[in-house]
């Protein structure tokens, strides 16, 4: 295939070590537009949201693998198609597109009973093993794509990326969500917690939300938070039993994975409820009494992204309006890195996002 109009150099913001401080280490380069293998798309990146899983990636929190950098970070992509790889079918030059961050198989047992996230051929996760959309340009297999309705601007499409598509999967698939439950979610002013709040909200729950800055808390009651706790300045379980008149909470969703944050979390479940972990942080650590655990048939789990199914439901929620996208900060590719300092400072309600 003829590519003579993006041969060349793009801009890209590049990591090339593990952030101590935040302020100045993403780089902006000139660096080659990706070459397309045969099953690949290239997408002029539009936006791609900015989260605290990329923010733990480019600190090594996940895991300080040298091989991995540099990198170009972002992995809640939006764009448009700039060109297809040979074997394309699906998608043309000029599609607007959305990306699903992990390369799949498509064909493993796990893949092909709807478990993408627990693909056993796991080819990387876009935006840390493979570059991201920190950038002009990024290079996609085509099955990580998906159309973005035209009802959807790029900037609002970045929520469902994770924001909204982990929600779905951690509430659905491990919660074990019912009708009328008390779901709790620790982080719940956040990127995903103010969308995990609206969809348990939408789901029929009575929800708790946890965080540790009083006026972002206020603001979580726009999202569907009935109850709000102040981790910082109250014994969480407490306040949770006081809320539910000494039931507990049916599920527990622990967004930020501190050793703190997963007691707190085991602490405020009632009998029969559920605690969904979304993180992980090297040295933290989950300790549960095997009496809670048998007799009180409390279930613990964790919840790796999503589906391309649930994927699919959270493109829909959004596109219906039952879901509201929270972007309160947005920035240009060069000072992508300021949102990752309001990030670190706790000063992002909801999500932050790059716009090209």
């Amino acid at each position: 295939m003829v590519r003579a109009a993006l041969e060349g150099k793009m801009k890209a913001m590049v990591l090339h070590d593990w952030v101590s401080k935040w302020g100045n280490n993403l780089k902006s380069e000139e660096v080659t537009i990706p070459k397309l293998g045969p099953s690949d798309v290239l997408v002029e990146v539009k936006a791609c949201g900015v989260g605290l899983s990329v923010s733990n990636f480019m600190m090594g929190a996940i895991g300080k693998n040298p091989t991995l950098l540099p990198k170009i970070p972002g992995d809640e992509i939006t764009g448009v198609v700039a060109e297809t790889g040979t074997a394309v079918q699906n998608f043309a030059k000029g599609d607007r597109v959305i990306v699903y961050i992990f390369v799949t198989c498509d064909h493993c047992k796990y893949c092909l009973s709807g478990k993408q996230d627990l693909c056993v051929n796991f080819g990387g996760w876009i935006g840390r093993h493979l570059n991201g959309g920190y950038a002009e340009y990024v290079k996609v297999p085509s099955n990580c794509l998906f159309k973005l309705p035209d009802e959807v601007s790029f900037v609002d499409g970045t929520v469902i990326n994770t924001a909204l598509a982990a929600s779905v999967h951690a509430l659905e698939s491990r919660g074990q969500m019912q009708l009328g439950e008390t779901v709790m979610i620790i982080g719940a002013a956040g990127g995903v917690g103010v969308h995990m709040s609206q969809l348990a909200k939408l789901y029929g729950a009575r929800v708790i939300g946890v965080d540790v800055d009083d006026d972002k808390l206020k603001r979580t009651s726009e999202f569907g938070v009935d109850v709000r706790i102040n981790a910082s300045k109250s014994d969480v379980a407490e306040e949770v039993k006081k809320a539910t008149a000494g039931r507990g909470a049916d599920i527990v969703v622990d967004l930020v994975g501190s050793s703190k944050t997963m007691g707190d979390a085991l602490n405020s479940l009632g009998r029969a409820g559920r605690f969904v972990n979304l993180t992980t942080h090297p040295g933290s650590k989950i300790e549960a009494p095997s009496g809670k655990l048998v007799l009180e048939e409390i279930v613990i789990t964790g919840s790796r992204y999503t589906t391309k199914h649930e994927f699919l439901k959270a493109l829909e929620l959004i596109r219906s309006g039952r879901v509201k996208p929270v972007i309160s900060q947005s920035s240009t590719l060069s000072e992508v890195e300021k949102l990752h300092v309001l990030l670190a400072e706790n000063k992002l309600l909801g999500r932050g996002v790059m716009v090209s």
